[in-house]
């Protein structure tokens, strides 16, 4: 924070005593449509950026080491997702191609908070923080076999009073070490009581963090969900509200909306695409023997690509892995996209190469498909919910938050550029590692790491984590 401080009171040293155009800058972006979600801005600038800062928006040219010729093209906050599963070097590969300068993993966390900043010291593509997940340290209280979601008793057994003691403890650890928020999946932890949701709830609401749930039960579902979250005093995230709706989107987004309305601190998000994914081992498919044959085939096996049935379910569950779920319409995706408010967050994974397109495309499919060619949201609109939205969510815990999402002075150069009218995404089910087409740069830090729809060598990507008490 005290280097923050020095940085940008020599940009108001340097910029009050100088003329802007007499500045040299480490990086200019020349003649761009601009797009700021706080201020409003929506022009033409130019901009300059000195020590991984935006030090000039200005409509004048400016010199600098690198200058990227932006005219014709759109100009904007890096893209912040929420909702990111892919923490390791091929998945960020994808994501940064698609526009996002900073990938958290919020739902479902880890147990080790030191631990995953450490193996993520000296650099990565992309911005990267972590929750607290009370999914993995229940796992790990209750000596679940599995190696990402629950596979056995830590998603399906009650936790006996010690057990909760403990898991309650972790979480506080995790939220002392810096945790960006608490993570949580009750649809993936079945034997977890609402009543230890909400103790766990009233951990993060005593911390003032912020809880990322992905729940159960649908409508109902959501107003346990709320409810357990308002007695607690925490702030909730509804993460995947389309995933998580199904068929009642509308009235599953006006519950929210009802929520908020009341003062309450709640918000969602949502990805652009019908088909969900998950691991097939998981609880949230205990139920399976019960299924009518027809529901088997909605579900295709990421390795093969194949869709299921019956026998090859049992034998793949019996295994392991992901699994693409094609349960939703494209009616109920365009509802979730429209509505003010949600965010866009991928949900993205990939295993061995191998995943759903929304890992590679959620960003370029809402500015290209629900942006240009459907006008369900505007540019401006499509914007502030990628950037500013998640930013704000986050800014309380995790002050540096209140510097990105925003074209300003001051704020962290973390920029994307792309063409509005050729961006789009291209990847899909059977390949999700196709990038996407129309975003030529891509800034972190100040740095390019995408330079003509190419990845560079930069590592600029730093830690987004809380203030460490």
């Amino acid at each position: 924070m005290i280097l923050k401080g020095l940085v940008l009171a020599f940009m108001s040293i340097l910029l009050s005593s100088c003329n802007i155009g007499n500045t040299h800058y480490d990086l200019v972006i020349e003649g761009g449509r601009v797009i700021d979600p706080e201020s409003g801005l929506d022009a033409v600038r130019t901009i300059g950026v000195i020590g991984g800062k935006i030090a000039a928006i200005t409509e004048i040219s400016l010199e600098g080491d690198r200058v990227i010729q932006a005219a014709g093209l759109v100009v904007v906050p890096g893209f912040i997702d929420l909702h990111e599963h892919g923490q390791d070097e091929d998945s960020y590969r994808m994501m940064v191609r698609d526009g996002v300068t900073t990938a958290l993993e919020l739902e479902v966390g880890t147990a080790d908070v030191e631990g995953w900043y450490a193996e993520r010291e000296g650099g990565q593509l992309v911005n990267h923080g972590v929750s607290i997940g009370h999914i993995r340290v229940r796992m790990d209280v209750l000596g679940d076999p599995g190696d990402f979601l629950p596979a056995g008793i830590g998603g399906s057994a009650t936790a006996t009073e010690e057990q909760l003691d403990e898991i309650e403890r972790d979480i506080r650890e995790g939220i002392m070490q810096g945790a960006v928020a608490v993570g949580f999946g009750s649809a993936y932890t079945p034997g977890a009581t609402m009543g230890e949701v909400e103790r766990m709830f009233r951990v993060a609401g005593e911390n003032g963090v912020s809880a990322h749930i992905h729940m159960r039960n649908g409508l109902a579902g959501l107003d346990s969900t709320i409810s357990a979250a308002s007695r607690a005093g925490a702030p909730l995230h509804i993460v995947h509200a389309n995933s998580s709706a199904g068929g009642r989107i509308n009235e599953f987004l006006s519950t929210i909306e009802v929520a908020q309305a009341s003062g309450q601190d709640v918000t969602t998000e949502a990805y652009p695409y019908s088909a969900g994914m998950t691991r097939i081992e998981s609880a949230l498919f205990d139920n399976w023997e019960n299924w009518d044959e027809e529901q088997f085939g909605i579900h295709q096996l990421v390795s093969t690509g194949e869709r299921l049935t019956r026998e090859t379910f049992a034998r793949a569950r019996a295994v392991g892995g992901t699994v693409i779920i094609h349960s939703r319409t494209e009616e109920m995706t365009r509802a979730a996209v429209e509505s003010p408010i949600t965010m866009i967050a991928s949900d993205g994974f990939i295993e061995d190469g191998r995943g759903h397109p929304r890992t590679s495309g959620s960003y370029s499919k809402v500015l290209g498909q629900y942006t240009r060619e459907e006008g369900v949201i505007t540019l401006p609109e499509a914007i502030h919910k990628m950037t500013l939205m998640p930013a704000q969510r986050l800014e309380a815990r995790v002050p540096d938050m209140a510097d990105k999402g925003r074209i300003r002075i001051g704020a962290h150069a973390d920029i994307t550029i792309f063409s509005a009218e050729t961006v789009i995404d291209r990847a899909t089910y059977m390949d999700a590692s196709i990038p996407p087409e129309g975003i030529p740069y891509v800034i972190v830090g100040g740095e390019l790491v995408v330079d003509g729809g190419e990845i560079t060598a930069a590592r600029p990507g730093e830690p987004v984590r809380a203030l460490i008490r």
